[in-house]
């Protein structure tokens, strides 16, 4: 059983190691990750592992945001110091979770029901369990920062650093506010509106997702439309369309939409 331990304390991270030997020597832990970015990395470049022990805060912030970027179909059993309304949401899919401080006997059941359920399973799907976080806590699972692969390397772009994404020729682009320059990235703009937070970002329109510290000025257009000049200027005319126009107005001061 080849096992990933995903979490950033690494007294924790020893510990658990240490129990896994206890409880189950047959174990291998493959590799120890500590954040965010190192656990996307590793799982776009490696098989996936049997098992994921997974913390669900990291060092760079939530690790539900792996699960944006990699469709991982290993099991995961998380630790977490969550409280009771999270609970429920763990329910609502086929993974396990572990209280911490973890306890010798609740690992040790926890991979006695990977061992019967997850063995003989479909993958799971954790797609439930995302949504239903998002419900309870909107403001604690939407995205912080994208990790974008281009060529052979990689770039993280934090959120507040993208100025606004856009649609051309049937591929996405962020554009960063601090330097201008575009990356292209793996979501659609469908899939992007519901994981960017709707207090920052708004859809003007097909094409463009916005993000309202980058609005540098606005002007009244036809039939009640708003034109927008965005900081950095995009090649294109932003446009809020006319039926996305008047709540977008409510938008701009903070009202719900």
């Amino acid at each position: 059983m080849k096992i990933l331990i995903i979490e950033d304390e690494n007294a924790a991270a020893r510990r658990l190691e240490k129990m896994l030997g206890e409880i189950a020597p047959e174990a291998v832990v493959i590799d120890r990750l500590d954040s965010v970015e190192t656990a996307v990395m590793w799982l776009q470049n490696n098989p996936q592992p049997d098992l994921i022990l997974l913390d669900i805060h990291l060092a760079d912030g939530a690790s539900f945001e792996i699960f944006e970027h990699v469709h991982v179909t290993a099991p995961v059993i998380f630790t977490t110091a969550y409280d009771e309304y999270a609970m429920k949401a763990f329910k609502v899919t086929a993974v396990d979770y572990l209280l911490k401080p973890i306890k010798t006997a609740d690992l040790a059941a926890a991979l006695e029901k990977y061992k019967r359920v997850f063995l003989t399973a479909t993958p799971p799907n954790y797609d439930p369990l995302l949504d239903n976080l998002r419900k309870q806590d909107p403001g604690g699972t939407y995205l912080r920062r994208m990790l974008i692969r281009f060529s052979n390397s990689y770039k993280l772009v934090e959120m507040g650093d993208a100025a606004y994404f856009y649609s051309k020729d049937k591929i996405t682009f962020v554009v960063s506010r601090s330097s201008g320059k575009r990356f292209p990235v793996d979501y659609p703009l469908d899939k992007l509106e519901n994981l960017l937070d709707p207090a920052v970002f708004y859809r003007i329109n097909r094409q463009f997702i916005v993000n309202v510290a980058s609005i540098k000025e606005m002007h009244s257009y036809s039939k009640s439309r708003v034109k927008i000049d965005l900081e950095p200027a995009a090649d294109m005319d932003t446009i809020v369309s006319t039926e996305r126009s008047s709540d977008f107005k409510k938008w701009l001061v903070g009202e719900r939409v």
